[in-house]
């Protein structure tokens, strides 16, 4: 798994499964719920963890083409699960279409996005969402309007199998000031995360009005390193990996987070990043 993974880590999956089409989607699921075998969906790889020893059942891909379209019509926009967020935001942002140059700099694809509803200062993704088409664990495909769904802070209530597709409700603007306002988030970015470095994006969601890296800042561990894992000195939210690290240092590095925030102020960090 680790070549899939941006911190570069990860031992085997039992399955390694790339459906070539949501008929072949719907197949694997079917085969693999019939033999009890978990299914677990691998989006870009870029808020994930995955443990030196493997995954047990089934690991996704939506790799093929026929799952990361991307279908603009005037202020609605259709994207495929396996679109990168990154693409999504660029078509719209040409299209003249505003709402998502908000989330410039988040990794991942536009699945993923969904069931964590990424965002960040700016916004999140689940105030464009108006419907999302799903797959479930029984391989029967379903249409969740927005009278079903339900976002919060880096979380939603979408919790079947594979989102297959969602649907965006954008506002028309000048193409020129929504690249303005995605060129400053953009430099923003750039300018205080290690977007550099093998990283898997924000290790913790922020406490409510608190900042995570701020707290692990202010407990003195920015630049701490466990073998090949470092909290990074430039965002102490980021952990950063060299050749040979290993995800039981991550691991090591995340509880030692937790503990010494938790000693220190009192609050307890939740992961943001998954861990399988």
């Amino acid at each position: 798994m680790a070549p899939y993974t941006w911190l570069k880590l990860g031992g085997p999956a039992q399955f390694f499964l790339t459906p070539r089409d949501p008929e072949e989607l719907v197949r694997v699921l079917k085969s693999c719920h019939a033999q009890q075998i978990p299914v677990r969906v691998l989006g870009s790889g870029s808020n994930l963890l995955v443990r030196d020893e493997g995954v047990s059942g089934a690991v996704l891909r939506l790799e093929s083409p026929r799952f990361s379209d991307i279908k603009v019509a005037d202020r609605m926009v259709r994207a495929g699960a396996g679109a990168l967020l990154s693409h999504v935001v660029t078509e719209t942002v040409r299209a003249g279409l505003a709402g998502l140059e908000n989330l410039a700099g988040i990794p991942g694809t536009i699945g993923g996005a969904v069931l964590g509803n990424a965002g960040g200062r700016y916004g999140d993704l689940g105030q464009c969402i108006r419907s999302v088409t799903v797959v479930n664990y029984q391989g029967d495909r379903q249409n969740r309007r927005l009278d079903e769904l339900s976002f919060a802070y880096r979380q939603s209530n979408v919790d079947d199998a594979v989102v297959l597709d969602v649907e965006l409700e954008l506002r028309p603007d000048d193409p020129e000031e929504i690249a303005k306002r995605l060129r400053k988030i953009w430099v923003l970015k750039k300018s205080s995360q290690p977007l550099g470095s093998q990283s898997a994006g924000c290790i913790f969601k922020n406490p409510r009005g608190l900042s995570a890296g701020s707290l692990i800042e202010q407990a003195g561990l920015k630049g701490t390193k466990i073998g090949g894992a470092e909290i990074s000195d430039r965002h102490a939210n980021f952990i950063v990996t060299q050749e040979g690290a290993t995800s039981v240092e991550v691991m090591r590095l995340i509880d030692l987070i937790r503990s010494k925030v938790t000693e220190q102020f009192g609050v307890h960090l939740e992961s943001e990043i998954k861990i399988w």
